[in-house]
This record gives C-alpha cells, structure tokens and sequence, in this order.
C-alpha cells in the first residue's frame, strides 16, 4: 500500500482543535492508498485474554483469563508488566488480535483477505493500520495491570454470545420502552477496534477501510443512533445518562485527560499524515484500562482512548456518510460540560453520548479520512 497521495489540509474540527499544537489541520488519505478487500484462505487466529467469554452490563463472573493462565489469587500483589509490550509494529502481531469470518465459495470469488490484511495492516508509517508511532508514544498501564482491574468482571454472557452470533466480546443492545424491553436490533463491540482486552486500540484507520475489517469479520460499522444508544441507554429501562458513566462530566473516569506532548522539543503537527505519523504520539492505554469508563449495556471507552470510526444515512439524499464522535485522550484541552456555555475565544465540544458532530463527513464509498487518535469498533445486525 502506497503512502497517502496527496494530504490535504483539512479546516480544523472540533476534535483535533484540542491541541493547541495541533491547530492546523488534520491529515487525510486518498482512495488509492487502500487496497480494495478481495480474499481467500485462512483467517489469522485470535489469540490472548479476549478469548474468554465477557459481560453483560454490570453484571459480574469469573475474571477473563490472561492468556489461559488462572487469575492471581486474591491476596497476591498486582502484577506488572511493560507498558509498551503490547504496542506491536509487525504485522503479525496486528492481525493476531482478531479473527475473520469463514468465507463461502462466492465470497471467495472477490475478496482475498490474506491480500487485504498484507496492504492495509502494519507499522512504520500512516498508509497501514497500526497502533501509533511506538517510537512516540507513551503508555503507562501494563496489560497486567489493566486485566488485574477487570478481575470479576463478566465481558459478556454465554447468552449475549448467543445472541451476536458466536462473536466474542459483543453485547446485544435493545431500547425499552414503557418499561418493556423490545428485542435487540444490533450487537456492538464493547471494546475498540481489535475488541480484545487490555490490547490498545488501532489508529489510521480510514472509514472505507474500517468497514472492510468489520465485514471481513462478519460485522459493519456502528451507526451513529446505535453508538449514541450503546452509550446512553439502560437494559433495565431507566432514564438516559448524559455520558456512559453518569451524567456529570469526570474526566477522571475515562482516558480522557492525557495532554499533547512536544517531541524533541517541537509540538504535534498534523498538517499531512506524514507530518502527524512522526511528531503526534499516540498516548492511548489499552481497551478496559479504565473499568468504570463503560456504559450500562457494557460498552467500555466510548469516552477517551480514541475517537470513533461511524456512519450516518442522510435524509436529504439517502446516502451513507461516515461520520466521527467520541473523543481521544487529550479531551481534556477542549472538554466543556453538556449544559456548560461555549467559552470565547476557546475551542471546545461537549463530549456526551447524544452529541453529533459533523467532523469529516465523507461518502462512505470514498471516505478516507485517517488521525493518530482515530479508532473504530463495529457492530452487528441481529435478525
């Protein structure tokens, strides 16, 4: 896969306004830098501690094993780890993190996954699907940390798995209406693109790629009404919360308060995706590093770690457009309360659940919009 063609400079959105270093734009991709899925054989195995069974919202079980290891006993320390171990450059170590759908004789006739996976995952630069640039970022929870903090923790039940198919790591989410639960039209990914815990979410993701690994997973991207609602909403039918967690803005709960750093003395520039890639870290923490940063159907992030991958069907033409929401780690240079007036002469967004942005909308067909804090998760029609 070839590097981003011509970057343009894109007017500053509300998301990437947070940094004050990063004011001049955001990088974008050409439709020719991704190769179109086409497809084949095997599917990478899934490996690690997202194989166990997750929850439902708040409920809890048995600790998701690390790597098919028993949990630590409960009176042992917590354990350690390198932050950085699970930051992956190589390929293989990316694609390992999730699984592809078996494909039938006709699907196999146009898509060749082993071919998509090779152009479009990898590190070392913008044009592929990586986790940041390791030798900028900065990671301060270990995986061990991170699933010694969710010990006890149910991810997802034997029952919501059934329902999404077999997927692992998916929630079924459903409104209830005047008390009566009506039948879940959707799953989604509790955690974010690669869906497996206390791995680090994956960045420069454009949106036509995004939904590519999400179908090659037997999955499509979330739309902004079913993230909103995965966010917002309560299985048990009580009232919509403001954010995921509650309904007063913490920037504590989330991985939202993580400011830009200068590297070797110069500010994040984000003017192209090749000037992004070597001076914008990518501070993340991995996916369910901040257990109480979920919402109640058990949807964990939705808040901070990276900003979200999502599409929306315009009413005036019927089209599909991609569509941005959420906020990354640095929320906390532009964070402004729901109900809180919008400061002069400050750049801010009100980064609660129902909140609808129009960052980088683009026509799903050619959308290739692509950030060091932009991730995904997808979902899953239930029929």
């Amino acid at each position: 896969m070839s590097r981003p063609s011509r970057p343009s400079r894109v007017a500053l959105a509300a998301l990437t306004a947070a940094a004050a270093a990063c004011s001049r734009g955001e990088p974008d991709r050409g439709p020719g830098d991704a190769a179109a899925p086409a497809a084949s054989p095997a599917a990478p195995a899934a490996s690690g501690p997202g194989d166990a069974a997750p929850p439902a919202a708040g409920s809890a079980g048995a600790p998701p094993p690390a790597g098919g290891e028993a949990p630590p006993a409960a009176d042992a320390p917590p354990p350690a780890g390198d932050p950085m171990a699970i930051h992956y450059e190589a390929r293989e170590d990316l694609v390992r993190l999730f699984s592809l759908k078996e494909l039938t004789p006709r699907e196999r006739k146009f898509r060749n996954p082993e071919l998509f996976l090779e152009k479009n995952f990898g590190g070392g630069g913008p044009s592929r699907i990586n986790q940041g640039n390791r030798a900028l970022a900065r990671h301060t929870r270990s995986k061990e940390q991170c699933l010694e903090g969710l010990r006890g923790v149910v991810l997802q039940t034997e029952e919501q798995r059934a329902r999404c198919g077999g997927h692992e790591n998916m929630v079924p989410v459903f409104k209830t209406v005047r008390g009566k639960a009506r039948p879940a039209e959707f799953c989604i990914d509790i955690f974010e693109f690669p869906n497996k815990p206390c791995e680090l979410p994956m960045v420069w993701a454009g949106p036509t790629q995004a939904a590519s690994v999400c179908s090659l997973q037997g999955k499509r991207l979330c739309t902004e009404d079913e993230w909103s609602l995965a966010c917002r909403g309560d299985p048990e039918g009580g009232a919509p919360r403001t954010y995921a967690y509650g309904d007063e803005l913490d920037l504590a709960v989330c991985h939202t308060q993580t400011r830009h750093r200068d590297i070797d003395g110069k500010p994040c520039d984000a003017d192209t995706a090749r000037s992004a890639y070597e001076t914008c870290a990518t501070d993340t923490e991995p996916a369910g590093a901040y257990p109480a940063c979920r919402s109640r159907f058990g949807v964990f992030d939705q808040h901070g770690n990276v900003a979200e991958i999502m599409t929306r069907r315009d009413r005036d033409d019927g089209k599909l457009y991609s569509q941005l929401k959420g906020s990354a780690w640095f929320y906390v240079e532009v964070a402004r309360a729901h109900d809180a007036p919008r400061p002069k002469g400050q750049e801010t967004y009100p980064d609660h659940c129902s909140f609808s942005p129009r960052w980088h909308v683009e026509p799903m067909e050619n959308a290739w919009h692509v950030n060091y804090h932009l991730g995904f998760r997808c979902c899953k029609t239930v029929r």
